[in-house]
């Protein structure tokens, strides 16, 4: 397996579970802390957040014991630098298709000689200047993830070779995008075959493959049974909305 924990995700006994976060608020991410949750994934690709938010709900995720990793927008270098300087334990990027955007985005996370991303020592990454430089960029180059988002036929052929990047440690399958671009269903066949290879990809290279599934939970034992090694259940957003309405209706039900 890859030697990057992103802050101990990794080191646990049992598999990580997250959800991802998408109200820009710190209240959600003090629920998924005390619900249990291993990890939370901000998503700056999907929802409205600015940058400012997301640095708080960073810091309050690892305040609470959760591995705070972000969804960045694109692939620019400039987006991920200020992300990890955030303290960002890592980083989910989408719709890395080819081996070398997975290349440049895996050089952007890591500092000299392995990478191209610049030091800012004095940013909540270096505790404000307070962590000795060597420390700071031992953790940038030896801790912090870098996953890939495989959302394609071509990025699901191009695994093996992303996944034998030194700067990548996972890769994460976007089904749903993957199945979009097929013109089919994440549950289909030829979908479900694609998601094996990319895990077996991974395993191969010593490293992890995750998957998200909504709100069921059991599709996504099942998935851990067949290999996948962490897994995304719904988003703060979902939960909200199905909890509200199955109070709505149970009243309604109830009420007659």
């Amino acid at each position: 397996m890859s030697a990057r924990t992103g802050g101990g995700l990794f080191s646990r006994d049992r598999t990580p579970v997250g959800t991802w976060l998408k109200i820009a608020s710190g209240e959600p991410v003090e629920i998924m802390a005390y619900a249990g949750f291993d990890f939370v994934v901000v998503d700056l690709e999907h929802a409205p957040l600015d940058l400012q938010t997301a640095y708080q709900m960073i810091n309050s995720a690892a305040a609470l014991g959760l591995a705070p990793l972000v969804r960045v927008p694109d692939k620019t270098p400039s987006t991920i630098q200020k992300i990890l300087d955030a303290g960002a334990m890592g980083i989910l990027v989408p719709h890395v298709d080819t081996v070398e955007q997975a290349a440049a985005v895996g050089q952007a996370c890591r500092f000299p000689p392995q990478g191209v991303r610049g030091a800012g020592g004095t940013s909540r990454a270096g505790a404000w200047g307070l962590r000795p430089n060597a420390e700071y960029l031992a953790t940038g180059n030896d801790d912090v993830l870098c996953i890939p988002q495989l959302e394609s036929v071509e990025a699901i052929k191009a695994a093996p070779e992303m996944l034998a990047l030194d700067t990548v440690d996972a890769v994460f399958v976007g089904a749903a995008d993957l199945s979009m671009s097929m013109g089919s269903t994440p549950a289909s066949p030829e979908v479900l075959e694609l998601v094996a290879s990319a895990i077996e990809a991974a395993h191969a290279a010593g490293k992890r493959c995750g998957l998200a599934f909504g709100g069921v939970p059991a599709r996504a034992a099942q998935a851990v049974r067949d290999g996948c090694d962490f897994v995304l259940l719904s988003n703060d957003t979902s939960m909200l909305a199905e909890a509200a309405r199955g109070l709505v209706t149970a009243f309604r039900d109830a009420a007659g």
